[in-house]
């Protein structure tokens, strides 16, 4: 039986480029996507896009990762990163404009920013199967793909008003490419404060690298120019099964045994997060 076509994805076929021609529109077609040429790419039941060909793409959340994020962002511990990353985008997408979230894990920035703006739409791309599930069902104007960031992104020239990259890898030229002129890139990064105190009590978290900052300006300055920078910082007052899912949510899952974390590490208390929150317009 076909999958039913996503209405959220309907949204997007005008700016969707087959992966395979990189030119060629793609059209639902008995549960799938198809170009002229008749590359096809299926629709998964949980109502993303599977647009990822050739080698598989690695590094994408698991099950446990997912889980742990979704129960950890409805306590609302990161919704002061949310207001911060939607007030800009709100201020640089028109009525009907389009958000593209690149590495948008389940999809909870992408819904904030579409609920302060009841006319956009919203795409959100990643390589967690079991992330893009959430992202799916996120928000009714939200679509959702399986896509590589390191990979050219299926989709036109300058077709989003406001692209996000919220704690997730970044490819500045199809960032810059995908973006109208008068775009906005939104990049959330952590600063060495960032749950320093958690990182003291679990010393196999990974670390942010001092060097960070000075490694995104180079990375982003040949395509890109910083316009504003709010800093979020405050303190977290977390219980253990809170601490757990903030470590479990993030890169670190992968490195921490579960042996390392002691009950002395899942004590509650008080955690520091700090985020920078940069705007930037295409040069």
């Amino acid at each position: 039986m076909p999958v039913s076509f996503p209405p959220a994805l309907g949204l997007f076929l005008d700016l969707l480029r087959c992966p395979a021609c990189r030119t060629r529109r793609l059209r639902p077609d008995r549960g799938a996507l198809r170009c002229p040429a008749g590359h096809t790419f299926d629709l998964a039941r949980h109502g993303y896009a599977g647009l990822l060909t050739g080698a598989r793409a690695t590094s994408g959340d698991d099950a446990a990762m997912v889980q742990a994020r979704e129960r950890f962002l409805a306590t609302g511990g990161y919704a002061p990163i949310l207001r911060a990353v939607a007030r800009p985008a709100a201020d640089a997408v028109p009525e009907r404009g389009t958000v593209v979230d690149v590495g948008c894990g389940t999809g909870y920035y992408l819904a904030g920013v579409l609920d302060r703006l009841p006319g956009a739409r919203g795409l959100g791309l990643d390589t967690s199967a079991r992330a893009l599930r959430a992202a799916a069902r996120a928000h009714e104007r939200a679509a959702a793909a399986t896509w590589d960031v390191f990979r050219p992104f299926p989709l036109a020239d300058g077709v989003a008003d406001v692209v996000l990259d919220v704690f997730a890898p970044r490819n500045p030229a199809e960032f810059r490419r995908i973006l109208r002129p008068a775009g906005r890139l939104i990049v959330v990064r952590p600063t060495e404060r960032h749950l320093a105190e958690l990182r003291g009590r679990v010393p196999a978290m990974v670390s942010v690298d001092p060097a960070k900052e000075q490694r995104l300006h180079r990375a982003l300055d040949p395509c890109f120019a910083a316009t504003v920078t709010e800093q979020v910082e405050y303190a977290l007052e977390l219980a253990g099964p809170e601490v757990l899912d903030l470590v479990g949510m993030t890169p670190s899952a992968r490195h921490v045994n579960p042996a390392d974390l002691s009950e002395e590490a899942l004590l509650p208390g008080r955690v520091t997060v700090s985020v920078r929150v940069t705007s930037y317009r295409p040069r």
